[in-house]
């Protein structure tokens, strides 16, 4: 009887685990994926995306989740208007034949101290490559602004680098550069 009721429990271990994961929307007003790149060696220019969407998953109990972020692709901005239509055109994004930029992760791995290391799938103009982020802090807690205190939230900043020409965006190289620094700081709130 002992062994059956070991048995039991060892298997309602692993459930109970799985049943700590929790579900986020991305608040698009607090999230800001941003890049730079080289330019033509004098500067380093920066922009941003303006419209950003997805979902995260997660787990504290178990130090895993999940990442599904969407950015519309003509959302680019780096405050030149004839500079951000040509990075909207073929040359560049091709906006009006992939709209989207999207990330998937693959594996979610979060450190006692809460920096997290992310592996997943970005895709940029139809092409998909493996890419991993890197968090150095998540904070999770109560909107310190909600009058009910309900509204909870977690945020977190992550980065990677990216050769934009594995991507098949070869306009302007080498002048312009290869490497692009992506940085994506993320608001989440809890469903």
């Amino acid at each position: 009887m002992r062994k059956l009721i070991l048995a039991s429990m060892l298997i309602a271990l692993p459930l109970s685990a799985h049943s700590a994961a929790e579900s986020f929307t991305i608040d698009p007003g607090h999230t800001y994926p941003h890049f730079k790149i080289n330019h033509l060696g004098f500067s380093t220019m920066q922009g941003r995306f303006n419209e950003t969407m997805g979902k995260l998953t997660i787990d504290m109990v178990n130090k895993t989740g999940s990442v599904d972020i969407t950015i519309n692709a003509a959302s680019v901005d780096t405050a030149h208007e004839k500079r951000d239509k040509h990075l909207r055109s073929p040359d560049f994004l091709n906006a009006a034949e992939f709209p989207e930029i999207t990330y998937k992760s693959t594996m979610v791995m979060i450190h006692d101290d809460k920096s997290v290391h992310i592996d997943g799938n970005l895709t940029i103009m139809g092409t998909t490559k493996p890419v991993s982020l890197h968090v150095n802090t998540m904070n999770c807690g109560i909107h310190p602004f909600d009058p009910k205190k309900q509204k909870f939230v977690c945020g977190f900043d992550a980065m990677t680098t990216i050769k934009r020409s594995e991507f098949g965006i070869t306009y302007g190289l080498p002048g312009v550069g290869d490497d692009m620094e992506i940085f994506i700081e993320v608001e989440a709130i809890r469903n």
